[in-house]
C-alpha cells in the first residue's frame, strides 16, 4: 500500500544512494528519504526465526513489523517498531559511530530484543493485561513507569533476559521478559529457574500461551506509530536528540558513580 504522506523516491537514484556518503553528509539526510525496507535484509531472517518460534509453540499470532527510529511496541497495538539501522550495514556503522553500540546488531541480541517485544505485542493482541490473574502474577500494568529503577541483582522473583535486570523495571516489562524466556527454544527455563519464585510466572505463562494456541488475536490493528517513511527529521537531528537523551555528550556523566 502506498503511503500518501511518504515522499516518493527519486527514480534517477538507487534506493540506497546515500550509502556512499561520508558520515557528515549522511547526517544531513532525512530519515524518510532513506526508503528502507525489511525485505531482503538480515533482519528479515531474524523475523522469520522468531515467527518460526511462535509457530513451534502453536501460536497463531503474528505481529506487524515495521521500521522506525528505535525499538518499541506501541500501546494497545500488536505491532513492533524496529530501528532503521538494522536494515542496512551503512546505517549500522553510523549508529555505532554516534552511539558507541548497535542495539540488536548481532543476531543473538536481535533475537532477544524481538522476543521481548513479542511479549508486549501478544499482550496487546489478546488484551491480556485485563485478566485478573495476569495482573495478580505480574502486578498492576497501570503502574507508572519510573524514571529510574534500582534492580536487585540477587532477586529470584524475576527472570533474567535483557541486561540491567530489566524485568524488575515495571510489571509490563516483567511480563515481556518472562514471555521472552518462555519463547526462547534454548532457555530450558524449567531447569534454569527451578526453585525460583520466578518459575511461578513461567508456569503461568506456559498455561496462558497453551490456552491462546491456535486462537486468533482479539486486536488486529496495524496502526504504525512513527514509521520511518513519515519521519522528516534528519539523521543528524535524530542523533542529537538520542545522544542528549543518553547523556553521551557529557563525558563526566558517570564520574560520581565511578568514584
Amino acid at each position: 500500500m502506498v503511503d500518501p504522506d511518504a515522499p516518493p523516491p527519486d527514480p534517477l537514484k538507487p534506493p540506497d544512494w546515500w550509502a556512499a556518503l561520508s558520515d557528515e553528509k549522511l547526517l544531513e539526510v532525512r530519515m524518510c528519504d532513506l526508503h528502507l525496507s525489511i525485505a531482503g535484509t538480515d533482519l528479515e531472517q531474524r523475523l522469520a526465526e522468531v515467527n518460526r518460534e511462535l509457530e513451534a509453540r502453536g501460536l497463531h499470532f503474528r505481529p506487524n513489523y515495521y521500521l522506525s527510529d528505535e525499538w518499541f511496541t506501541p500501546d494497545e497495538v500488536p505491532g513492533i517498531a524496529i530501528p532503521f539501522y538494522l536494515a542496512h550495514p551503512r546505517l549500522a556503522r553510523l549508529e555505532l559511530a554516534q552511539m558507541l553500540e548497535v542495539e540488536g546488531g548481532e543476531p543473538e541480541s536481535c533475537l532477544k530484543i524481538l522476543r521481548h517485544e513479542l511479549g508486549h505485542a501478544i499482550d496487546n493482541a489478546y488484551q491480556l493485561r485485563r485478566r485478573p490473574t495476569r495482573r495478580r502474577v505480574f502486578g498492576n500494568p497501570s503502574t507508572e513507569y519510573p524514571e529510574y529503577y534500582t534492580p536487585k541483582p540477587y532477586s529470584k522473583s524475576f527472570v533474567q533476559h535483557l541486561d540491567h535486570w530489566y524485568a524488575q523495571s515495571h510489571p509490563d516489562e516483567d511480563f515481556a521478559e518472562t514471555f521472552a524466556v518462555w519463547l526462547d527454544p534454548h532457555s530450558m527455563w524449567a531447569a534454569r529457574y527451578a526453585g525460583w519464585p520466578a518459575l511461578r510466572k513461567l508456569d503461568y505463562m506456559d498455561r496462558l500461551m497453551r490456552e491462546l494456541a491456535r486462537r486468533h488475536q482479539t486486536v488486529k490493528s496495524k496502526r504504525e506509530l512513527d514509521p520511518l517513511r513519515r519521519l522528516r527529521k534528519t539523521l543528524g537531528e535524530h542523533y542529537r536528540q538520542k545522544r542528549e537523551h543518553y547523556g553521551l555528550d557529557h563525558p563526566a556523566f558517570y564520574d560520581s558513580d565511578l568514584r
